[in-house]
């Protein structure tokens, strides 16, 4: 079962399950995720969906978990905080509950926001971050916290297999176009000749990995014995938000200019993982470069957008 089935990241970590020879319940509430995202598997008679919302409890049969649901992106999250939160911590519970009740293996979503906004970088496991919990940012990075506490608390207290990804920047096919998130932001920008709008000075740098070796890490983890985390997954090259600006700008052949907005609330100076652990227990290493990834999500928008 994969909740969260219907956004960015589920929809891609569905379709390689199914195409890998497993059969698949998608669970969403559809509040971020989108239905269109499903298309291209929604057909398979491997594939079930479920449109549940995971603060709630769920009682169906699964012999593995992978907890995806909740909003990622700034803007998303910050609509509804107290509704983010709850789905984090009450998600968790519910879905370590129907793990535990069913012996499923489990592996929670978590992310590199636990980092806060980190002294340490690039940032290993062992980093406890630097969170500001009372901010306009800690529904999502404290509910996560809590969600790895739990998952962890649920292991060493019933036993449970569990895993705990910390997922860092993510980009790819199936972004949606408004969700605020740095790389598609500027490639949409890009393509309607908008200004790119860069907070703060632009110095403030980024690691973004492709979606498909983000799901590679994923299935790694998932299907590694002993291992249960935290595992950092990522791509550990950084860079700063006005050369990636200005990377997406040439990529795009747009004419564009750079616009200098306020830097946002907590927003992190530098986000970089150290990949050690994923690389000597999973065998996981990110293999697609920044420029051909951009490229193919490049592709993707101009599709969505019908520009040519």
């Amino acid at each position: 079962m994969v909740t969260g089935a219907a956004g960015f990241l589920g929809s891609h970590l569905v379709e390689r399950l199914i195409n890998e020879g497993h059969d698949v319940i998608g669970v969403d509430n559809l509040f971020t995720g989108a239905r269109a995202n499903l298309r291209s598997f929604s057909h398979s008679e491997q594939f079930e969906f479920i449109r549940h919302d995971v603060t709630f409890p769920l009682y169906i049969e699964v012999d593995g978990i992978f907890n995806l649901a909740c909003p990622a992106s700034p803007i998303q999250y910050q609509k509804n905080p107290v509704q983010t939160f709850k789905t984090s911590v009450h998600g968790a519970i519910n879905m370590l509950g129907l793990a535990k009740r069913t012996g499923a293996r489990f592996l929670q979503a978590s992310t590199s926001e636990i980092y806060g906004d980190p002294i340490d970088s690039p940032q290993s496991e062992e980093y406890w971050g630097n969170v500001n919990p009372i901010g306009i940012r800690a529904c999502y990075d404290e509910g996560k916290r809590a969600a790895e506490t739990l998952t962890f608390d649920y292991h060493r207290q019933f036993g449970l297999d569990v895993r705990v990804a910390r997922i860092f920047n993510t980009y790819g096919p199936r972004m949606a176009p408004d969700d605020g998130r740095v790389v598609s932001n500027f490639i949409v920008q890009a393509l309607r000749g908008s200004p790119l709008t860069v907070y703060g000075d632009g110095s403030q740098s980024r690691s973004f990995c492709y979606v498909s070796d983000l799901i590679d890490g994923l299935i790694k983890l998932f299907f590694t014995e002993k291992v249960h985390g935290p595992i950092n997954l990522g791509n550990p090259t950084p860079i700063n938000m006005k050369a990636l600006a200005q990377e997406v700008i040439s990529l795009t052949r747009s004419s564009s200019k750079i616009e200098y907005r306020k830097l946002p609330q907590d927003d992190p100076k530098q986000r970089e993982p150290d990949i050690s652990k994923a690389k000597s227990l999973l065998g996981w290493v990110p293999i697609v470069d920044r420029t051909t990834g951009i490229t193919n999500t490049i592709s993707y928008f101009k599709q969505v957008l019908s520009v040519k």
